[in-house]
């Protein structure tokens, strides 16, 4: 796919946001599922796709949180 031209797009960042928290039961589960990927070699397809959902939901909670500390930094 190719694009003619680039837009920048805005996004509204509360400062709440800033705040945001990866929860714990959601972060002990990943690193169980790491955990047993590194002990058996691999996971199965079902626990794969849960660890790389939980990884994508940390993410963007990252990206979030990031964004709202520099809208503060900023301000």
């Amino acid at each position: 796919m190719r694009f003619s031209s680039l837009k920048e797009v805005t996004v509204p960042m509360p400062a709440r946001l800033a705040s945001l928290r990866f929860p714990k039961a959601l972060d002990d589960r990943l690193h169980h599922l790491l955990d047993e990927q590194g002990r058996r070699g691999s996971l199965v397809a079902a626990e794969r796709r849960e660890a790389e959902a939980l990884v994508n939901i940390a993410t963007t909670l990252s990206i979030l949180k990031l964004g709202a500390q520099v809208k503060a930094l900023k301000s």
